[in-house]
């Protein structure tokens, strides 16, 4: 489910001390559930998915075109290449506060590079000439208290008009057929963990 930018904000989370210059781009509700310790389980499912290989067709399609384009065009530089736009700084790393610096995990075979990990959060960084982005993984303890959902967020920061043009195009892909897949694949992935989510 798709969640509002204000509903996420409503938090006091981590990654804006570290990242205060980007926007929040999307928001969501993941499909699983559990206690406290489970976090650590959702990490493990979202690190063990790529979209490019497994999910729907249309996801497959959609990645190999953006991979393709991608090559062709330049737009995906080895990582720590480009600096953070506006900034000096290679990667967000650089900004970490003394206690999240090497609580990272491995990303798995996400392209994203692992930030920081605490509790209940977790961030790691993609940087391309497009934009550097942020994907925000958290667990947000339920109103029934004690029971926590999982939640994505995305914070980017576009490249220049190239990567305000870009997301502009890419965002009905997004939100229509990439997303959705990722959250079925979540859940696919939970359940088969044995990780039932409670009632």
């Amino acid at each position: 489910m798709r969640l509002s930018n204000s509903a996420h904000e409503a938090h006091a989370w981590r990654i804006d001390e570290i990242a205060p210059d980007f926007r929040l781009e999307d928001a969501w509700v993941l499909p699983v559930k559990g206690g406290i310790e489970d976090f650590g389980s959702l990490l493990d499912v979202v690190g063990s998915l790529d979209l490019s290989k497994g999910g729907s067709p249309a996801t497959r399609v959609l990645f190999s075109i953006r991979w393709r384009i991608g090559e062709l065009l330049g737009w995906d530089s080895p990582r720590g290449a480009l600096p953070v736009p506006g900034n000096t700084e290679a990667s967000l790393i650089d900004r970490l506060p003394a206690d999240l610096r090497g609580t990272a995990t491995d990303a798995g075979s996400s392209p994203f590079t692992p930030l920081y990990r605490t509790d209940v959060e977790w961030a790691g960084e993609l940087s391309n000439r497009t934009v550097h982005g942020v994907m925000q993984l958290a667990w947000v303890e339920t109103a029934a208290g004690g029971l926590y959902q999982g939640r994505m967020a995305v914070y980017v920061k576009p490249r220049g008009r190239l990567g305000t043009v870009y997301m502009a195009a890419i965002a009905p892909f997004r939100h229509l057929v990439v997303y959705p897949a990722l959250m079925r694949e979540i859940e696919r992935g939970w359940n088969a963990r044995g990780v039932q989510a409670p009632a």
